[in-house]
């Protein structure tokens, strides 16, 4: 049901936002976090905060590339930072929380073979022809897809199973890539976002409209959500132990109207 509640909102947005002006775009934005906050509700801590990393990340990334570099640029990039659409930042959470879905569905585990093969064989397509046979010649595609494999390959080291609250391991990238090509083809398309045909630092990094291997971008936001949940996990168990001792102890004290405890001499 996850993906699929995705997967629609995508379109739904991208059309809305076509011919929105900012204040309508807010509301979008708006909704969309709402969205985000409703489909978490059904989800475990851990997935709860792997999302919420994500988040952050994305956004910082999006602030930097999009509202100060100019590697993309949205529909309403005029208004400076607010260049970054309200949409976006939840945006990428329900994108990875799509590809989260995917990647521990029992069908795609059954099949884990045929999809992670799937997915590499269709990438690798796809970014020769961003590189050799599209109009735009497309170098940072090229080089996200080798980076789709190097994350395919790192996550597949890892165990697989079933259950909610599971990391779905290489698989997640099988969810990654259908997710964010998708939204790239839709969002560049309808004209939501626009890539630059160069790199604004340098100049010297063509770019495809939009990259063919996107979706190995998503695999530095997977590696941070991986690295830094258990260190969050633990350190919200530590500060709600702490809490629920402090409650403990301090209630029955006030209750008996204890005195203070003192030094007696022999």
């Amino acid at each position: 049901m996850v993906p699929a509640v995705i997967l629609t909102w995508i379109p739904v947005v991208l059309l809305l936002d076509r011919d929105a002006s900012l204040g309508q775009q807010r509301l979008l934005g708006v909704g969309t976090w709402l969205l985000l906050l409703a489909l978490l509700s059904r989800e475990d801590n851990r997935t709860r905060v792997q999302v919420a990393v994500v988040v952050a990340f994305a956004t910082a990334v999006e602030y930097c590339f999009a509202g100060w570099l100019g590697v993309y640029i949205y529909r309403l990039h005029e208004h400076g930072f607010n260049a970054v659409p309200w949409f976006v930042p939840p945006g990428h959470g329900l994108v990875y929380l799509g590809a989260l879905a995917i990647g521990r569905s029992p069908y795609v585990v059954r099949h884990r073979r045929p999809f992670v093969t799937t997915t590499v064989v269709v990438a690798a397509g796809y970014a020769f022809w961003g590189l050799a046979i599209s109009a735009r010649h497309d170098v940072l595609g090229a080089f996200w897809f080798g980076c789709l494999v190097a994350f395919l390959l790192w996550r597949n080291r890892q165990p697989q199973n079933v259950t909610p609250s599971a990391t779905p391991g290489a698989l997640v990238f099988v969810g990654a890539f259908v997710v964010v090509t998708y939204l790239e083809l839709l969002g560049t398309g309808i004209g939501t976002w626009t890539w630059q045909a160069r790199d604004p630092i340098l100049g010297i990094v063509s770019i495809g409209n939009p990259p063919s291997g996107a979706a190995g971008g998503y695999g530095f936001f997977d590696a941070a959500a991986l690295s830094l949940t258990p260190r969050l996990l633990q350190w919200l168990g530590s500060a709600r132990r702490k809490q629920r001792e402090g409650v403990v102890v301090q209630q029955p004290v006030a209750a008996h109207h204890a005195a203070a405890t003192g030094s007696a001499d022999a």
